[in-house]
């Protein structure tokens, strides 16, 4: 089997090379430019980062992307889907809010910004997944679908579910629209939270099923007529709606992978990790935590299975920084038979179902070829 290439280049700049010029070096030895961007529709598919985090992606990286499609003729935007939990990403207007604040603008990145599953993440298109064991329709973002081109952009951190983030978390959670990533999260079927919830009965107008009625002041879902769509989560103006949380992680990263195929299968896409601030949680939170490791530097390829197995492969060798999470954490655990950092820092993780089951639907290989740039 030909292993799939996968460019690296360190993080060290000269008065010559910053480090905005080394990733613009990079993606065209990678081979960017191989995709016709000429009057397409391209997505660059990133996190903007909740507020009151500060190891989110930089918007200096994402404007050298936007500049090169630019270039190339593209019509391209940064595009994220609203979240799940209650926070400063639930609805569009506080998402494009986050997302101001955190220095992506149209003006700091040259492109529009989008938010692909629209005001309260109910805008989806539903795509069929026939390899898929978990999921058989996919529920992604229609903004990210009518692109032509996708184009992954991700902060690679650790995740307290999925063990890492990287392409495939960057893609199959954060392109599901709001019932996607709850499908992908739990059943499929929202509960209430009744100590929040005010009777106001909004929810029982929007259900298209006649899954929710009021009862004593409270709202109840009926899970035998719920579809699982969502929208009561997006309507509820008080947050008492909400997932179950109750999927095991090996089943959360197996549809993270099956929805991953569903949003790049059969178009033209292309992948970017920097593995820098690699914190032990995911950038959906509110704080960071200090690095484990400490910074290795940016890779690219076309095969995001590939370049999430060479990022982890790197991290892997790189030492633990004292003082970190993972360090504590060490010293907790009894037995460490095996240098994995991601695993070691979430113990209830296991990142490589995710990659198992990509490379077992097509989505790439986890046989890598490292080019260093």
């Amino acid at each position: 089997m030909t292993k799939s290439k996968v460019y690296f280049s360190n993080l060290r700049a000269t008065p010559n090379m910053n480090l905005l010029q080394k990733l613009e070096r990079l993606v065209r030895k990678a081979g960017i430019e191989q995709i016709d961007f000429n009057g397409k529709f391209s997505a660059i598919k990133i996190h903007f980062g909740e507020p009151g985090n500060l190891s989110f992606l930089r918007p200096n990286y994402a404007k050298v992307i936007v500049d090169l499609i630019k270039e190339q003729g593209g019509k391209v935007f940064l595009t994220d889907c609203n979240t799940l939990y209650v926070g400063r990403r639930k609805d569009a207007l506080e998402h494009l809010d986050a997302a101001y604040e955190n220095g992506y603008n149209p003006f700091t990145v040259g492109c529009q910004i989008i938010i692909g599953d629209g005001l309260k993440g109910t805008d989806e298109a539903y795509v069929p997944v026939p390899c898929g064991e978990y999921v058989k329709e996919a529920k992604i973002g229609r903004a990210v679908m009518d692109a032509d081109i996708i184009i992954s952009l991700s902060h690679f951190k650790g995740h307290e579910l999925t063990g890492f983030g990287g392409a495939l978390k960057n893609i199959g959670m954060g392109c599901g629209s709001r019932a996607g990533k709850m499908e992908m999260h739990c059943d499929g079927k929202p509960r209430v939270r009744s100590a929040k919830c005010v009777g106001c009965g909004v929810c029982a107008k929007i259900c298209a099923h006649s899954a929710i009625s009021v009862q004593d002041k409270k709202a109840q879902i009926g899970h035998d007529k719920c579809t699982g769509c969502g929208r009561c989560i997006g309507m509820c103006n008080v947050n008492a709606i909400g997932p179950a949380w109750d999927e095991s992680n090996d089943v959360l990263n197996k549809k993270i992978a099956e929805y991953s195929w569903a949003v790049l299968h059969d178009r033209p896409h292309f992948h970017i990790n920097l593995v820098i601030d690699v914190s032990p949680n995911c950038d959906c939170h509110a704080e960071n935590d200090v690095p484990i490791i400490p910074d290795i530097g940016m890779f690219a390829s076309f095969d995001p299975v590939a370049l999430d197995m060479a990022c982890v492969d790197a991290a892997n060798r790189a030492p633990v920084i004292s003082g970190s999470y993972l360090a504590e954490q060490l010293k907790l655990q009894t037995e460490n038979s095996e240098k994995d950092h991601f695993h070691n820092t979430h113990p209830e993780t296991n990142w490589l179902s995710c990659l198992e089951h990509a490379e077992k639907i097509g989505l790439g290989s986890r046989e890598y070829e490292i080019i260093e740039v």
